[in-house]
């Protein structure tokens, strides 16, 4: 068996590996890395691919499956129910935005989800001599960690992983076999999050503030897991006050709800989805910009949606609150406000009058939870430290070597890896 890192070598971002073993090849994630002009991993031939198996949802892992089925390419596609339907709702929006700088359509996307197959965690698939299980990954709902098993090898591929869980999902499920490779993402591997018990207190406190003040607390989140999780730690903490959840969000609530089994205690998120106003048309926005409460709408890094006329508003008045619970990547206008307290009306820039404030809420395990991750894993593995700026990767394997004495690198795109 040999892997090929396609893509997430030293970067977050296309994450993309090919396993190899007698002769066939299966894709492990094949993402899109999302900026103005969007990049994408290695390419490969469709024709010589058997099967793609996908941990999850975000675009950074599946948005580039749909180019493999610009012809007839006859390749099956695993992974959960609920990351499925999320792909196509996130791919979908993904192909309006960026639809010029993307070398597939909706074509590509209705075939790649007319070859997919849905799988259950811990189910075991074979690809010719390859068997695949899926394990639950705690990053998002169905989100997977991947096993790879062939010629009396293993390798265990994280993808993005959550070990501690959250209000919505259970913790990761590392109870595994003996591994061969470990390929373990790097994203917070030199970085120590906040606590999550306080960055919910800290948010729940930010949340009374503006409200009580008589502002409206705006919370650009992410469509997908986010904007639910921080609706579920508002409600746990018997938030009184009106909240409220738009955009593309509402469609995500949907899937969830249509998923129960992959929430930890799906009666309570309904309820709480229950006592949230899902917002409906354009009426009603602009009313709800008048109206003390809370507002959760994507993105979360503010470069679209409904979120850009929530920002514009809500920044107008000192009353008014915008709480940060995403990353903010480099040249978003989230990271602008964040930064500079600025906002973009219509080209030119004023100041944000509402008091900003960022909350870590990540759905990535920290420092001290990835080190624990490779603890648990049994036997001796190689392991590839991936999906993580250039430092990230590069010093978690080197700590990793000296911690465990495993044998750790940091590979490149396009560097092959064989599994001895």
């Amino acid at each position: 068996m040999k892997i090929t890192v396609l893509g997430s070598g030293k970067e977050v971002g296309r994450s993309g590996f090919m396993v190899t073993s007698d002769g066939s090849n299966i894709l492990l994630d094949y993402g899109v890395l999302l900026k103005k002009e969007p990049s994408f991993p290695i390419h490969i031939r469709p024709k010589d691919i058997s099967t793609v198996v996908l941990t999850h949802a975000h675009l950074d892992h599946s948005g580039f499956i749909p180019s493999l089925f610009l012809s007839n390419a006859n390749i099956s596609v695993l992974g959960t129910n609920p990351t499925f339907e999320l792909s196509n709702l996130l791919i979908e929006d993904m192909i309006k935005i960026s639809g010029d700088y993307l070398p597939f359509d909706h074509a590509g996307l209705y075939n790649m989800m007319n070859h997919s197959k849905t799988l259950q965690y811990k189910e075991k698939h074979l690809i010719n001599d390859m068997e695949i299980t899926l394990h639950e990954s705690g990053h998002i709902i169905g989100g997977s960690s991947i096993t790879v098993e062939s010629q009396g090898k293993r390798i265990f591929y994280t993808g993005d992983i959550n070990s501690r869980g959250s209000k919505l999902l259970r913790m990761a499920d590392l109870d595994l076999p003996e591994v061969d490779v470990l390929i373990v993402e790097s994203t917070y591997s030199q970085t120590e999050q906040t606590p999550r018990d306080q960055s919910e207190k800290a948010l729940v406190e930010f949340a009374h503030d503006v409200v009580e003040r008589g502002g409206i607390l705006f919370i650009p989140a992410f469509s997908v897991e986010r904007a639910q999780e921080i609706a579920s730690v508002l409600k746990a903490s018997n938030f009184k006050y009106k909240l409220a959840m738009d955009g593309m969000a509402l469609k995500a609530n949907e899937i969830m709800l249509r998923n129960p089994l992959f929430l930890k205690d799906p009666e309570v998120f309904k309820k709480i989805l229950s006592e949230i106003e899902w917002v409906q048309g354009w009426h009603r926005r602009k009313q709800l910009i008048k109206e003390p409460g809370v507002i959760i709408s994507p993105a979360g890094m503010l470069v679209g949606g409904t979120a850009l006329f929530y920002l514009q508003e809500i920044a107008k008045s000192p009353n008014n609150g915008i709480a940060l619970v995403s990353y903010q990547g480099k040249g978003t206008p989230g990271r602008l406000l964040l930064e500079k307290r600025l906002v973009s009306y219509n080209g030119r820039m004023k100041n944000s009058l509402a008091e900003v404030k960022h909350f870590e809420f990540s759905g990535h395990s920290s420092r001290s939870e990835l080190f624990e991750i490779v603890g648990k894993i049994k036997g001796n593995p190689k392991v590839l430290t991936v999906h993580g700026d250039d430092m990230s990767c590069t010093t978690f394997a080197n700590e990793i070597k000296e911690k465990y004495g495993h044998d750790a690198i940091a590979p490149d795109n396009g560097q092959i890896v064989e599994v001895n």
